[in-house]
């Protein structure tokens, strides 16, 4: 399956809230859920009883768009999940979590997720001084992560510096907003990681 290179906003009407998608405009009244809150295409205004099986999938699909991974990935961070010890939908939430692009994103470097992939794509992060361009990276506690030095006086950064200075900070992250950078100082827990996702479901889902 490719990459979904549709509108964005139609994601966000099927899932039947917002998954904010596209930054700033989600917090204005240009947001399209706002304004049409029921699911995309002709039959969406339907009204339909969905199935266990049906809502199983609703779940793993909301998740998927929220950090922005396709089907065989996401398959692959569940089976890794399971692999680890611990509660298998905490630990598939705990690998989302640390993508390198959700990183960016939860330190504020960017305002979506969506961006924050680019960004990463384009080179200007560095992990322990390393430029990374993978936004599926795997970030580990220890780990300090930076706008790298050629991209810091870029006009990107210096707006995002002043939309984010007033933005909390996740307690398992530790953010130098001034120097644009941060490190991970651990795993996040359950209670941390503020995405409306029901993990059980799709746990129950892949374990049919």
């Amino acid at each position: 399956m490719a990459r979904y290179t549709g509108a964005v906003c139609r994601q966000c009407r099927r899932e039947g809230l917002k998954l904010y998608l596209k930054g700033e405009r989600c917090y204005t009244e240009k947001c399209s859920i706002d304004r049409r809150a029921y699911a995309p295409g002709q039959h969406g205004q339907r009204r339909r009883k969905a199935s266990e099986y049906g809502i199983q999938l609703r779940e793993k699909q909301k998740a998927r768009r929220i950090y922005g991974v396709l089907e065989g990935q996401f398959r692959r961070y569940f089976q890794e999940a399971d692999r680890r010890k611990g509660i298998t939908g905490e630990n598939l939430l705990q690998i989302l979590e640390s993508r390198l692009d959700n990183i960016v994103y939860r330190m504020g470097f960017a305002l979506s997720r969506p961006e924050a992939r680019q960004l990463v794509k384009h080179g200007h992060f560095a992990v322990n001084g390393k430029k990374v361009t993978i936004p599926s990276y795997q970030v580990r506690p220890g780990d300090e992560i930076a706008v790298r030095e050629t991209s810091r006086n870029k006009g990107r950064f210096k707006e995002l510096a002043e939309l984010t200075q007033n933005q909390g900070t996740m307690e398992w992250l530790e953010v130098d907003r001034e120097n644009l950078s941060g490190k991970v100082i651990r795993l996040p827990n359950r209670d941390e990681i503020d995405i409306p996702i029901a993990e059980h479901l799709i746990v129950e889902l892949y374990s049919r």
